[in-house]
């Protein structure tokens, strides 16, 4: 019964893992037909790691793609458990769900259309924020496109937005999995709801934040390509807060044909993301064994 997964796993995660070859290789095409160019191609040893951290780059892709992550998880986490202890507390059921499915909706959107849904509000000319809301607050327009300093808070409210009714559902379930006979002990004994979330709920419900967080943390040197490329339209004013691996991988070595300097960088990112859930689990082992994932 496990066949077809396993063999689903195996072409899909761990055969491509023989492309990380090309990270060590300067492709050269010359042939029609790509693995006999591969086979021809002239190994360089660490050359195209060296080229992509010895860009003057380098520093600034590397800070950017880290702090957004960690604001991100951070975030995720936060708001998630809090928007779902809310949507467990509600007592209309009917309106819990209408709730869960309209924050669960953006999570589908394709980061195109998210990307002119923030156009519509960021335009410098005709957008909501610069032509209604400063306006009635007195305020002056804003390019948002030309300034850099707005990003940081811009970028981590658009991707909570997106996201946060994927990560709500999850804790949502682990928390309608908790057996009520805690909470009717809990009432007996004359704790209060705030006590009850924070003596059962989520003592209860680590587990599954243990395991969200530690993906994210699997891909903190990875970024939503969609929502730093599109999102921000790619606006070279705003690279300094804006660049992350991803996109600098996409401008610089994609666009220009080297997919050598390309497959080193996502093999940098995998081993890097690889080596973090090992020491997050290591950490977590040392405070609670339960709850680590090995």
């Amino acid at each position: 019964m496990m066949a077809p997964a396993l063999i689903v796993l195996l072409m899909n995660n761990y055969l491509p893992m023989i492309g990380s070859a090309i990270a060590f290789k300067q492709i050269v095409y010359s042939s029609n037909s790509f693995i006999q160019s591969f086979l021809d191609s002239e190994w360089v040893g660490w050359e195209n790691f060296n080229y992509l951290f010895s860009t003057t780059d380098s520093a600034t892709i590397t800070r950017n793609t880290l702090m957004y992550n960690a604001v991100f998880i951070i975030l995720n986490l936060v708001i998630g458990v809090t928007l779902a202890l809310l949507f467990n507390a509600m007592r209309s059921r009917r309106l819990a769900k209408f709730h869960q499915t309209t924050m669960f909706l953006p999570y589908f959107l394709s980061m195109v259309v998210v990307s002119y849904l923030v156009y519509s509000f960021l335009n410098p000319e005709i957008g909501i924020i610069n032509k209604f809301v400063l306006p009635w607050f007195g305020g002056e327009p804003v390019d948002w496109y030309a300034e850099s300093k707005w990003w940081p808070f811009i970028l981590p409210i658009i991707n909570t937005w997106k996201g946060i009714g994927y990560y709500a559902v999850i804790f949502l379930a682990a928390i309608i999995g908790i057996d009520n006979e805690y909470y009717e002990a809990a009432t007996i004994d004359g704790a209060s709801k705030w006590r009850q979330i924070w003596s059962i709920t989520i003592p209860l419900i680590r587990p599954v934040i243990i395991i969200l967080t530690f993906l994210q943390i699997g891909r903190i040197f990875y970024s939503d390509f969609g929502l730093f490329f599109q999102v921000t339209r790619n606006s070279g004013i705003l690279y300094d807060t804006t660049l992350v691996i991803d996109t600098y991988v996409y401008n610089s070595f994609i666009v220009s044909g080297d997919i050598g300097m390309s497959s080193a960088a996502g093999l940098y990112q995998a081993v890097v993301g690889f080596v973090l859930v090992l020491a997050s689990n290591l950490v977590i082992r040392r405070i609670s064994k339960d709850d680590a994932l090995f």
